[in-house]
């Protein structure tokens, strides 16, 4: 019976603990999160600050790819100023990026 017990220790000694299996999953979790989730969530963020601090007369792209003047903003919609007398109504969350004006320099340089 000593043996039997003394065996069973001996081949657990060599096995690492059962922790230990785990440990690769959440090291994939961790670089899942820091190179994916976080900057995606950085970038929304971004992306809604601009979308609030939108004002008359800003040129936007659409995420159609559109071209416009703001005209006239609401709570959830955009009247765009396409052309000359082509005015749109857009869902103002559909909004992909605003244009800076021509005159304005990059803020890198």
């Amino acid at each position: 019976m000593m043996l039997t017990i003394l065996a069973v220790a001996a081949g657990n000694a060599g096995e690492p603990p059962a922790w230990m299996s785990f440990l690769p999953l959440v090291a994939m979790g961790f670089i899942f999160w820091f190179l994916i989730l976080r900057p995606q969530m950085r970038q929304q963020k971004e992306h809604k600050a601009k979308i609030a601090a939108l004002k008359k007369n800003d040129m936007v792209v659409t995420a159609g790819g559109l071209i416009g003047k703001v005209i006239k903003i609401d709570d959830h919609y955009v009247e765009l100023e396409l052309g000359p007398n082509v005015k749109v109504k857009a869902v103002r969350s559909t909004l992909g990026d605003i244009i800076p004006p021509a005159g304005a320099a990059p803020a890198n340089d």
